[in-house]
C-alpha cells in the first residue's frame, strides 16, 4: 500500500536525529598554549565533549570537559579511549598552577607512542603543536616531515594530520655568575637577528591557528611553517588559514 499524502506530510516534517558532534581528546592542556587550546576548542562547542589526559583525578573547571587518568607514563599501558578529533602539545606545565601539576603532559620523544594509542582510540583527526628553538629549524625542515618520528606518526593512517611548528620562548634567566651572564648576554644578542617572521607567536594566536586548521583542513598531511603561523597571527587568521590549506 503506497503512504497517502497526509503520511507523506508527516514524514517530511517529522524532525531527524541530529548528526552527533565529534569527541575530542587532549594531551598535554598545561602551560600557557595547552590552557589556550583547551579554552578555545572548548569554548566553540563543537565537541560533544573534551577529553583531557591527567595523572590523577581533578575536577574538570570547563564545561563539557572530562578528564582521563593514564594508568602510567607510557601510552602503550593504557587502554584505548573513545575520540574523533586528538590534539597533542608538549607545553610545560606551570608549577604555580595546582591543576596543572595533575595533568599528563608528554615529551617530544613520546609522540609517536602516543599518537598509535591515539589512532587506536579512533581518533582520525590530529594536531600536533611542535616547539622548536626560534631561528635554529634548517629551512628544508620547515614544511616537511622533519624527524623519523614524525614521519611515523604519517604513516599511522589519519585521515587528517595537522602539524603547527611554533617557535619557543627564550628561557629563564641565566644562573648568576660571569660565564652564565656572558652567555645569556649572547642569547640575547642573537634574539635580534632572528628573522620577525620565527619569532614567537602569542599563544592566543596559535591557539586561534589550531582551532581553525582542525575546522578547515582537508584530508591529507598539513604542515604550518613558523613563518606561516606568524603571518597569519598578523591579519584575518580565518583568511590566512583557508588560504594555507587550498590546494
Amino acid at each position: 500500500m503506497h503512504p497517502g499524502p497526509i503520511q507523506v506530510l508527516q514524514a517530511a516534517h517529522r524532525p531527524q536525529p541530529a548528526a552527533r558532534k565529534p569527541r575530542l581528546l587532549i594531551a598535554g592542556a598545561t602551560g600557557t598554549l595547552g590552557n589556550e587550546v583547551m579554552r578555545r576548542l572548548v569554548g566553540l562547542q563543537q565537541f560533544e565533549r573534551t577529553e583531557v589526559l591527567v595523572r590523577e583525578p581533578i575536577k574538570a573547571g570547563l564545561r563539557g570537559v572530562v578528564t582521563n587518568v593514564v594508568a602510567s607514563d607510557a601510552p602503550a599501558d593504557w587502554q584505548p579511549g573513545a575520540a574523533d578529533m586528538g590534539v597533542i602539545l608538549f607545553d610545560p606545565p606551570r608549577l604555580f598552577h595546582d591543576r596543572e601539576r595533575a595533568l599528563w603532559t608528554p615529551v617530544p620523544e613520546q609522540l609517536p607512542e602516543l599518537a598509535r594509542w591515539m589512532r587506536a582510540s579512533g581518533v582520525t583527526t590530529l594536531a600536533v603543536v611542535l616547539p622548536h628553538a626560534q631561528g635554529r629549524l634548517p629551512e628544508a625542515l620547515k614544511r616537511g616531515l622533519a624527524s623519523l618520528d614524525e614521519h611515523a606518526v604519517a604513516t599511522l593512517g589519519f585521515e587528517r594530520l595537522v602539524i603547527v611548528r611554533s617557535a619557543q620562548k627564550p628561557g629563564p634567566a641565566a644562573a648568576p655568575g660571569f660565564l652564565p651572564a656572558v652567555a645569556h648576554w649572547m642569547l640575547s644578542v642573537f634574539k635580534f637577528m632572528v628573522p620577525s617572521s620565527e619569532q614567537p607567536v602569542r599563544a592566543v594566536k596559535v591557539a586561534e591557528f589550531v582551532a581553525l586548521a582542525l575546522q578547515f583542513a582537508p584530508p591529507g598531511i598539513h604542515i604550518a611553517a613558523p613563518e606561516m603561523v606568524w603571518r597569519a597571527a598578523q591579519g584575518d587568521m580565518r583568511t590566512a588559514v583557508r588560504q594555507w590549506l587550498t590546494p
